[in-house]
């Protein structure tokens, strides 16, 4: 990637008059010279002399990428908020802007600076012109109007809006087959190329949404008649989209379902913990196209491979989409394409599921496309072949393992289980890591530098005040009852497993972990760690002949039962912004009333008082201790959810279930342990083999098969092939 620097043009020096010219000149060099090169650059430099001056900015900003991108440029980087439409440049600013960056006269600068005076200066009226300005695409046709409305998210004049398009058109179906699908189509443009950020589609999904709600009743009075004569809106196609049995989470799959309506697919949204009969059973009774899986928990993934092998059993030839926080392109490749003929293909975000769904159903281009993702995949699952990791046997792990220290062993000022009454949301919100929440939305960036982010700033700073407004109105109306429970126990380690105990005579085990341990082989002299590591073990001081008095901590909290309510109440009012804000809300609170409850729970413990540190130190976890939770990477094991709720009878005491494959319900819940040694740390467990599997079922009187099932992505072996 080459970036032969775009730099500042009409800057009154004739030396620079020439930059742009320079940079295309570069870039058509490149092209021609090194083919399988890729060419980039900063376009917002080209107009900096013009800071202030938006609409000069946006013009040159625009003219310059048409430009360039005919010259071979690969990828620009540009606030997207500052670009025109090429072919709606007003034409004699287009002129003067094309003069000046193509340096076609000497007078360029002059005229343009003289021509963006003018534009500054007509745009500095009063509030009520700013208004008129605001208002002016109301001035255009019906159809223009719904396209602006679309484009922008209003809906503040949709009803009148379609029913003048009714009026005008005479049929419901040909308002939605005309302007409205025809706005949409602009939408999916914009979207595609870049030009438009998720936040921005779903608000225009908003507005589509309610104008076919409001033309519904017309078209439901024009069925019989239009059975009759056989006709239908034709879909792009129709897709059944589920979350997998036993997974709660589904934001992600509510955005992809709101992308592909958007472009004109018919999208059969089934819910969560749908089971594979059903997901099938409602695909034929749809005559779908597609079915798309989705799943955030890691034994959502064995559940997509069932899936798979009954799509394939049945005879199904529909191409399956895969997605979800723990799916990947790999995992999909190896794990579940080969138990499905057809297509298997992973779709990384809500950005990618139009271009693959559009292929997928494409008479033309189907076939190339389906040929280069097989060859993708069948490389993928050679990759991987070649590539298993080199262990080290169990044994020779725990040989290795860290030689902690436990002469500081602070005393809690309580053991046992604990019921927070009444949290209070203001409080836990002070907590909020908001930088997970960009990324559900499909903006990267950290927070708050992605307010100043050159390409999407804009739109973070849209997006982060209307969940100011969600969040604020959550406190003020008390929309979410946050609840929790938590506990210390007296607890000691053996082996890799620690026993929780009933008091502190320590003499009669309550529950026990199981933990897992690292199993790489590591050539930097650090150890293989294993979360039972952090706690003291099972041995009698040869003074006191006491045993060493440490501690093991376990919690969950959820953000409220009620957001499911919430989001259905404005999916049922097609406001699916909102649906989508109020759910990422939730989460957000769920992990911030973890942070919350950890810092309560690190003073009641005694050495979380003096650590006088601010809200954000708290979120960057810059104090002693760590709460990791059973499925992530140092608990990798979902089913010691199940003794933690046994602990701590998570459901009667905080109205938090689990389902069959040990997600929380509600999804905008958090669980885990607390460690307090100072020296704990997080880590990734990593691969494991059969040795530590065949351990860790007898610790669990578990079968060998069951523990290989639910840790499944975490093993180095084929476990048919070891048979």
């Amino acid at each position: 990637m080459f970036d032969p620097n775009i730099l500042t043009v009409a800057t009154g020096i004739e030396e620079h008059n020439n930059y742009a010219v320079d940079f295309i000149e570069a870039t058509r060099w490149i092209k021609a010279n090194l083919p399988h090169a890729k060419v980039s650059g900063g376009v917002s430099n080209v107009s900096f002399s013009f800071r202030g001056n938006n609409p000069v900015r946006e013009a040159m900003h625009s003219a310059f990428l048409f430009h360039a991108i005919r010259a071979g440029m690969d990828m620009g980087i540009v606030n997207a908020g500052m670009l025109e439409v090429y072919e709606e440049i007003e034409p004699e600013l287009k002129e003067l802007v094309e003069d000046a960056l193509l340096n076609r006269r000497p007078d360029a600068t002059e005229r343009l600076v003289a021509h963006g005076e003018k534009l500054k200066a007509a745009s500095a009226g009063t509030t009520a012109s700013d208004k008129k300005v605001e208002e002016e695409w109301r001035k255009g046709t019906v159809e223009e109007r719904l396209s602006h409305a679309l484009v922008k998210g209003i809906d503040l004049h949709i009803d009148a809006d379609t029913e003048e398009a009714r009026a005008k058109l005479g049929k419901p179906l040909l308002v939605i087959e005309g302007p409205l699908m025809a706005g949409m189509g602009v939408v999916g443009d914009l979207f595609g190329a870049g030009k438009m950020f998720l936040p921005q589609v779903v608000k225009s999904a908003r507005v589509m949404k309610k104008a076919v709600a409001y033309l519904t009743p017309f078209m439901e009075a024009e069925k019989a008649a239009m059975a009759a004569r056989g006709e239908a809106v034709k879909a792009q196609g129709k897709i059944v989209l589920a979350t997998v049995k036993g997974d709660v989470h589904d934001i992600g799959k509510n955005i992809v379902g709101v992308v592909l309506a958007c472009n004109n697919y018919e999208v059969i949204d089934m819910g969560v913990m749908v089971p594979c009969q059903k997901i099938l059973d409602r695909a034929v009774a749809e005559k779908a196209d597609l079915i798309g899986l989705s799943g955030l928990i890691t034994p959502s993934l064995d559940e997509m491979q069932h899936v798979a092998r009954e799509m394939e059993r049945l005879g199904f030839k529909l191409p399956l989409l895969v997605g979800g926080a723990t799916t990947s392109k790999a995992h999909t490749a190896i794990k579940i394409a080969p138990h499905y003929s057809q297509p298997v293909v992973h779709v990384l975000d809500a950005s990618r599921a139009v271009p693959v769904t559009t292929s997928l159903l494409s008479k033309d281009g189907k076939a190339a496309f389906v040929k280069q993702h097989r060859e993708e995949y069948e490389r993928l699952r050679e990759q991987h072949a070649g590539k298993a990791a080199k262990l080290l046997s169990l044994n020779a792990a725990r040989a290795n393992a860290p030689k902690l220290k436990f002469d500081d062993l602070p005393k809690p000022e309580f053991t046992g289980m604990r019921i927070f009454e009444q949290p209070s949301l203001e409080a836990i919100a002070q907590f909020i890591d908001w930088t997970p929440f960009f990324h559900t939305w499909e903006l990267r960036g950290v927070y708050p530098a992605i307010f100043q982010h050159e390409k999407h700033g804009e739109e973070a700073r849209k997006l982060f005040a209307d969940a100011q407004e969600m969040l604020a109105k959550v406190i003020r109306e008390k929309l979410l009852t946050p609840r929790c429970v938590y506990g210390l126990f007296p607890a000691n380690r053996v082996g890799d497993d620690v026993e929780v105990y009933t008091d502190e005579s320590r003499q009669t085990v309550r529950t026990t972990f199981h933990f897992l341990r690292q199993q790489s082989e590591k050539t930097d002299g650090t150890p293989n760690w294993c979360l039972a590591d952090f706690i003291a073990p099972k041995e009698r001081s040869a003074v006191s002949g006491q045993l060493s008095a440490d501690y093991l901590g376990a919690f969950a909290v959820t953000a409220g039962v009620e957001t499911k309510a919430l989001a259905d109440a404005y999916k049922a009012a097609h406001d699916d912004y909102n649906a989508i804000m109020i759910e990422a809300i939730a989460d957000r609170l769920a992990e911030a009333f973890a942070e919350f409850l950890h810092k309560r729970t690190r003073d009641e413990w005694g050495f979380g008082k003096n650590e006088n540190l601010t809200t954000q130190q708290l979120i960057d976890e810059a104090y002693r201790g760590i709460r990791p939770a059973p499925g992530y990477p140092a608990c990798p094991d979902h089913t010691e959810k199940g003794t933690l709720w046994s602990l701590l009878d998570v459901e009667k005491n905080a109205g938090i279930s689990l389902t069959e494959s040990f997600a929380m319900w509600p999804g905008a819940s958090v669980s885990g342990f607390y460690f307090g040694h100072p020296d704990s740390k997080y880590f990734a467990v990593g691969k494991l083999d059969r040795d530590q599997l065949a351990d860790l079922a007898q610790r669990k009187s578990m079968p060998l098969a069951e523990a290989e099932r639910w840790l499944g992505p975490w093993l180095n072996y084929d476990p048919v092939a070891a048979k």
